[in-house]
């Protein structure tokens, strides 16, 4: 099962394009509001329903947890401490982690990305450096370990056919990518 983290604010192509792509190559997908109101105000304005909330995550069933961008969702993020919890604990259990734009910043605060070769949105390269990371400057997505990443906006399509690559395979996003075209 992957999940993907609906804070207020967040940037809704990061979300959305992740949950279109991943569903049309069967994998389960669940959309997940931080609290209760399954309503989540992304940060253009657009309401999206989430399809659970933060309480109803299946830890045991999660498979990878993705983290949209939009400053106003991670920091949305960054201020609840059972969002960063749950963060820190599948990614300490060895489970995949994906973040968007300027989304690495919170795995940065965590200390999950020293060492690993991450994209993200220029506003928070010196973060990620700053906590050990390898800023890519020349990709749009990367999977590094445990880790995929995306730059911004403009790389959700790449972002999400990386994580078919992770979730399926690199032939099964490829013939994805061919019938998007």
């Amino acid at each position: 099962m992957v999940y993907i983290l609906l804070a207020e604010g967040f940037e809704e192509i990061e979300a959305l394009a992740p949950v279109d792509l991943l569903r049309r190559v069967d994998v389960d997908v669940a959309t997940v509001s931080l609290t209760d109101d399954l309503i989540v105000l992304g940060g253009h304005g657009i309401k999206v329903m989430a399809d659970i909330t933060l309480e109803q995550v299946d830890v045991e069933a999660l498979e990878m947890l993705v983290l949209p961008g939009g400053l106003g969702g991670v920091n949305t993020i960054a201020d609840a401490p059972a969002a960063m919890e749950l963060i820190q604990k599948i990614w300490s259990a060895g489970k995949k982690l994906a973040a968007i734009c300027a989304a690495p910043k919170l795995l940065a605060g965590l200390g999950i990305i020293a060492g690993m070769s991450v994209v993200c949105h220029p506003s928070v390269n010196n973060e990620i450096m700053n906590a050990g990371g390898r800023v890519l400057f020349n990709k749009q997505a990367t999977c590094d370990q445990n880790l995929i990443t995306g730059k911004a906006a403009g790389s959700s399509i790449e972002f999400a056919l990386e994580l078919v690559a992770v979730m399926r395979d690199r032939e099964t996003s490829d013939r994805l990518r061919h019938a998007l075209t």
